[in-house]
């Protein structure tokens, strides 16, 4: 059984922001049960946990002998393994895999710039002239991904792979107000959220921040 770790206790404050959520939703897709071991972040920087995260964050992946980083490698691994999150269809998959790259490459870049001001800058000089730019920058994105997406519920037909990790980065905006100004991605993003697979997930990453909370 594959063992994944995550925060002990994520700044995220339960709302499956952190990066084990995108592994932990696609081993509930494939029904591939796993274990978690939590890590504090001073034993992030350590190196035990550095010999399988050189850049000493999470999440990281450990079966048998292959131990991987990234979670978008990590989902890619599991993709790959078991069924149901890559199409059967040689250019289909290769279509579900372009959008993994797209959703970490194109679309989270700026998104994750545009949450990380929000969070941390507020207090400088710059803020309020910055922030109205990274906007601007995350709606360009969002105006061409509606597009593409129009009244379709997935990216490329049947959902993927390419959705799970587009999905989780679209998230990062829920209390941004920017996914409001696009219906049909608001929609896609409340779609994903619904699936199963997603809430299992959800529940059991919330679960740990409730039982940090507690101690």
């Amino acid at each position: 059984m594959p063992t994944i770790t995550a925060f002990e206790n994520s700044p995220d404050r339960g709302r499956g922001q952190a990066r084990d959520m995108r592994v932990r939703w696609a081993l509930e897709e494939v029904g591939q049960p796993y274990d978690v071991r939590l890590v504090s972040f001073e034993q992030m920087k350590q190196s035990e946990h550095r010999a399988l995260h050189p850049f000493g964050q999470i999440p990281t992946f450990e079966d048998g002998d292959l131990a991987l980083f990234e979670s978008g490698a990590i989902v890619l691994h599991i993709a790959e393994r078991h069924a149901g999150l890559l199409p059967v269809d040689v250019n289909a998959r290769s279509r579900a895999i372009a959008w993994m790259f797209a959703a970490l490459s194109t679309l989270e870049p700026p998104i994750v710039e545009l949450a990380m001001a929000m969070l941390f800058e507020r207090d400088r000089s710059w803020y309020a002239e910055r922030l109205p730019m990274l906007q601007d920058r995350v709606r360009i994105r969002l105006g061409e991904l509606s597009r593409h997406l129009g009244d379709a519920d997935w990216l490329d037909g049947a959902f993927s792979v390419g959705d799970l990790l587009m999905v989780t980065v679209l998230r990062r905006l829920n209390t941004s107000g920017l996914l409001d100004e696009y219906p049909e991605i608001a929609a896609y993003v409340a779609r994903g959220e619904a699936r199963p697979a997603f809430r299992r997930a959800f529940e059991a990453q919330l679960a740990v921040f409730n039982a940090a909370s507690r101690s």
